[in-house]
């Protein structure tokens, strides 16, 4: 039985990585799939490279951070098909950096989309799928928002709060007939820190260093994360050694903090100037 068949979906963050594949993904299983991204061209092209065989797609250029803009696509939508099925809150930056060499407008920016971007979803949508009585919102936030990393602090908020929001709201949606999931994957072979802002770090010192880290294919996660819809779990850990670290934060919370005491140092060697 296919949950996604004919339904309807946003997906936010839709031009690359994570969100790409989810909507690629959620066509080719029949969904009727609104990709949405500040990047206007390249998630038009995107959008135009899905076949047209199963479900459909459609493109938006989004900027999560305007809610009146947000709101507008899904009321857009919602008048369109008559119903809005499923919400992907996807778009997300990372800077890397210590938090002594980032300034306040690193903070703004990080929370803004990471976190606000996710907010302004949830109030334009749950709304609606609160009166429908069904709906699923799918949030994106990453095993730095389940076990704290150092290097990426202003990551680290967003990530934990975008869980924290989840879990709330999972909460208040569950006899209203809204669910409520939180994706916290953790290495996935995307672009995001060949396009991200570092301060005063070396990338290719960063980029050589992830590489070492075992992960897998966006196509990979997004089919863990539907698989995960599937079966309505309130938090989807995805790749093996982010639920290993996950259950190692639970059980011993100082083991996980000495065991990421090593990453100081591999941030410290990528540090441009002391």
């Amino acid at each position: 039985m296919n949950l996604f068949n004919d339904k309807v979906v946003i997906v936010t963050g839709a031009a690359s990585g994570i969100g790409q594949a989810l909507s690629e993904e959620l066509c080719l299983r029949g969904a009727h799939v609104v990709l949405t991204d500040w990047k206007d061209e390249q998630v038009c092209s995107v959008t135009e490279a899905i076949p047209a065989t199963c479900g459909s797609a459609s493109s938006v250029c989004l900027d999560v951070t305007d809610f009146d803009a947000v709101k507008a696509l899904v009321d857009d939508t919602v008048k369109k098909y008559g119903r809005l099925d499923f919400l992907f809150n996807n778009a997300g930056i990372a800077v890397g950096g210590e938090v002594r060499d980032i300034g306040i407008e690193v903070w703004r920016k990080v929370l803004n989309v990471n976190l606000n971007g996710v907010v302004h979803g949830v109030a334009a949508a749950y709304p609606i799928m609160v009166k429908q009585g069904f709906g699923h919102i799918i949030n994106t936030a990453s095993i730095e928002g389940l076990v704290a990393f150092p290097g990426t602090a202003s990551y680290v908020a967003s990530k934990h709060a975008v869980v924290g929001l989840s879990n709330s709201l999972r909460l208040e949606g569950e006899d209203l007939g809204v669910k409520v999931s939180v994706v916290c994957p953790g290495h996935i072979k995307t672009a995001i820190f060949n396009d991200s802002e570092m301060v005063n770090i070396d990338r290719k010192k960063v980029l050589e260093y992830l590489a070492k880290i075992p992960g897998i294919t966006p196509a990979q996660c997004a089919n863990v994360i539907l698989k995960g819809v599937e079966k309505n779990k309130g938090i989807i850990v995805v790749t093996a050694f982010a639920k290993f670290l996950y259950l190692l934060q639970r059980i011993s919370p100082g083991l996980a903090f000495k065991l990421l005491l090593h990453d100081i140092k591999n941030l410290r060697d990528a540090r441009i100037s002391n």
